[in-house]
């Protein structure tokens, strides 16, 4: 297959209900996007996968979910306010805007080729402001946050009062995030409203390197279970020019996009900055008491900070494929583990007469107690199967006259297109062993 194009998975998503345009009827808004009904399906099966590894399975990780606007001081001190600006400049011709330290400023405009056409660099705050209350002054400034992981910081001492979490231990926390960036780009990858998956990890300062090694290595397996193909995966270490302004070491989980390599989830230590800076500008005693060794300290944090939004865009990237079949047509098939996939099972009569639809709705009803059904009567047999190859349904069920006779169904694999003749009590427990066992091909 040749490499596919963001185009291409654009057009897909448009096509087949994934993401929309935002107010698309009005023109569109740049840099906003809706989820349809099958995206928004698929972007919370992956935050389920996500939570489950990352909470659900562990002893020592709790589950937080903080308020998007806070306390102001709160990004003061996390050094937002202070250091979250870009320098800008703009095309006096087109109007085009660029980052200063992006662009060469003695050259001519990218956009439209105007020389010396380039304003004086001014900051630009990232931060989308808004204001606390029915009067707007300078007094009730609030912001948008920017990230998610400083409502883990703020709760960092409730969280150990109330859940008795004890050193090493993490806070998990999936929520939007707002920043005004300055090129959105590349559809869902680069936004100003998105959705990060977060954990910050806290840890005795001298085991900081263990855990941040440990973490590194799971991040990047958590991936593979995904089923996305290892060969689209890298880490990307930062320099000493690369690192923030609190990071003592970082390293980016890459994937290979339609667009080329870019950053999918980052792994920083943070050292005790946050912590410090709180305790500082709050006031508050943030320190915790090993109550063994009787040693207080500053929790070092570990943190794991991944794109939810990004993440689909991965997936739906990952998973395309076109293949041509022995008989000469093209196959578009979305390859999802079945964990994630939008629709687990396809229920299709073969024919909308003889009874078979109503059997087939039965059917379709009791199934989805246990997984996420689509129901299907139109058009050719083939053809509902491509429209489900297409949308990523790893199994899909067909009603014929056989089943009236003795209750057994044709169950589909996506995958490898193989059909398989079982008795209607066997698909539900078929099915979760085929998820249980599965593994994608060539991954």
């Amino acid at each position: 297959m040749e490499k596919i194009t963001l185009d291409t998975i654009v057009s897909l998503c448009k096509r087949r209900g994934f993401v929309f345009q935002s107010s698309e009827i009005y023109g569109g808004l740049a840099s906003a996007w809706d989820y349809g009904p099958l995206g928004v399906e698929l972007k919370n099966n992956i935050q389920r996968f996500w939570w489950n590894e990352m909470v659900r399975s562990r002893r020592n990780i709790v589950g937080l979910d903080a308020a998007i606007l806070m306390h102001p001081r709160v990004w003061e001190a996390s050094g937002h306010v202070e250091n979250f600006h870009d320098p800008l400049v703009d095309c006096k011709q087109c109007k085009s805007r660029f980052r200063a330290d992006q662009i060469d400023l003695t050259a001519a405009c990218p956009v439209c080729g105007t020389k010396d056409s380039f304003t004086e660099p001014r900051q630009f705050n990232l931060m989308f402001k808004t204001h606390l209350g029915p009067v707007e002054d300078e007094s009730n400034i609030v912001y948008l946050r920017p990230e998610t992981a400083q409502g883990i910081y703020v709760n960092y001492k409730n969280c150990v009062q109330t859940s008795r979490v004890k050193v090493p231990f993490g806070i998990a926390q999936v929520g939007k995030a707002f920043r005004n960036e300055i090129v959105t780009k590349n559809f869902i990858f680069r936004t100003c409203e998105f959705e990060q998956m977060e954990m910050q990890f806290f840890v005795k300062p001298s085991e900081d390197k263990k855990w941040f090694d440990y973490w590194k290595e799971t991040r990047m397996e958590y991936y593979k279970k995904l089923g996305i193909r290892p060969d689209k995966l890298r880490f990307h270490p930062h320099g000493p020019d690369e690192l923030a302004h609190y990071a003592k070491e970082a390293v980016d989980i890459e994937y290979e996009f339609p667009m080329g390599w870019r950053e999918l989830e980052g792994i920083h230590n943070r050292t005790d900055f946050d912590l410090s800076r709180h305790s500082e500008y709050s006031g508050k005693d943030l320190t915790y008491l090993d109550d063994q060794t009787k040693e207080r300290f500053v929790p070092y944090i570990i943190e794991t900070s991944a794109g939810l939004t990004r993440s689909v865009l991965m997936v739906l990237s990952d998973a395309y494929e076109e293949e041509t079949l022995e008989n000469g047509e093209t196959r578009t098939v979305l390859r999802f583990h079945p964990l994630i996939a939008p629709v687990t099972v396809g229920v299709f009569p073969l024919v909308k007469k003889d009874g078979l639809s109503e059997y087939a709705m039965e059917l379709e009803e009791e199934l989805r107690e246990h997984f996420s059904t689509f129901y299907d009567e139109s058009g050719a047999i083939g053809r509902r199967y491509r429209r489900q190859d297409e949308i990523g349904t790893p199994y899909c069920i067909t009603v014929d006259y056989d089943t009236k006779e003795n209750d057994t169904v044709t169950l589909r694999y996506r995958d490898s297109m193989e059909q398989v003749r079982i008795h209607k009590n066997e698909i539900v427990d078929t099915i979760k062993q085929a998820i249980k066992d599965y593994k994608r091909v060539g991954v």
